[in-house]
């Protein structure tokens, strides 16, 4: 008997749906003038900096998955925990579905593929099961250098309940004003600001660099909003760079983080793009050419 190829469909995934609309909900009670306080602003702030750009930019991204520098290993640890605060999933899905991103950008082999559209990259690939990329063994072939690690698959499985017990701390500490603003306002922004470089980094600026079958772009608002992930066709172009912003005027706060880290002596091996500009190029082709060099601590 012949055996027949059934097609996975992608399926929706009510979980995350209930989640995403739970977050956006809790989100709305800041606009309640008794929950504003400035104390509570100042905890958003600062939580959105150090689970955004430290834990997300740096940690998840930089570091864990592409590999762009060097720490000791407790640093390497902390700067993880603080991703796993954003709540975009454990490290290993996050590490192996942006390994898939870029390992096909903008084909059938990318998640957020954004040629099927801007809400698609944004946010619709997250609200379906896609069988194609989630089914647990897809996702452990992409980090199978990770896997190993017990404290990554602790994060990886607790996430969630790591969020709760942030929210029943800083509930205990300044009431339900520092959950709203500490939790959910915090969540929603960060999560929007980091589905944004999927987006709007592949719809809207300019490229440095041409590159086959890539929309990436270098999208300025997103470079200021997300920590320096917004000069995405730089990155695209030269994943490992630690450094993003690669022209003077693309402000990367998440580089600045490594460089305070460098001076510290707690980063190595930091790799960068040294960029050269194409004399005579046409608007057509690429603006800049580089190559990859390691800056020691």
């Amino acid at each position: 008997m012949q055996n027949k190829k059934i097609e996975e469909k992608n399926t929706l995934s009510y979980g995350t749906i209930g989640f995403f609309v739970f977050l956006h909900i809790g989100a709305l009670f800041a606009f309640m003038p008794s929950l504003f306080s400035w104390k509570a602003v100042a905890l958003f702030l600062f939580l959105y900096w150090l689970t955004a750009s430290i834990g997300i930019c740096l940690g998840f991204h930089r570091y864990l998955t592409h590999k762009g520098l060097e720490v000791p290993q407790w640093l390497g640890y902390l700067l993880v925990f603080c991703g796993t605060l954003a709540c975009e999933n454990g490290p290993l899905k996050w590490v192996a579905h942006h390994r898939m991103h870029h390992g096909g950008s903008d084909t059938d082999k990318d998640p957020h593929n954004a040629k099927k559209g801007f809400w698609w990259a944004h946010l619709y690939w997250m609200v379906y099961f896609q069988p194609k990329f989630d089914r647990k063994e897809v996702l452990d072939s992409y980090c199978r250098d990770l896997a190993t690690d017990k404290f990554y698959s602790f994060l990886d499985k607790y996430f969630v309940m790591i969020q709760v017990a942030l929210g029943l701390a800083i509930l205990a500490i300044g009431g339900w004003s520092f959950v709203v603003w500490g939790v959910f306002l915090r969540l929603v922004v960060v999560y929007h600001v980091t589905w944004f470089v999927n987006s709007a980094s592949h719809t809207f600026g300019y490229k440095n660099f041409q590159l086959k079958d890539d929309l990436s772009t270098n999208c300025w608002w997103v470079g200021l909003l997300a920590f320096g992930e917004g000069w995405h066709n730089n990155h695209h172009a030269f994943a490992q760079s630690a450094r993003h912003g690669l022209r003077p005027w693309e402000i990367d706060m998440t580089w600045y983080a490594i460089c305070v880290l460098r001076a510290l002596g707690l980063a190595k091996n930091i790799k960068v793009v040294k960029l050269t500009r194409i004399p005579d190029a046409a608007p057509s082709e690429s603006l800049f050419q580089g190559e990859i060099i390691r800056k020691a601590a």
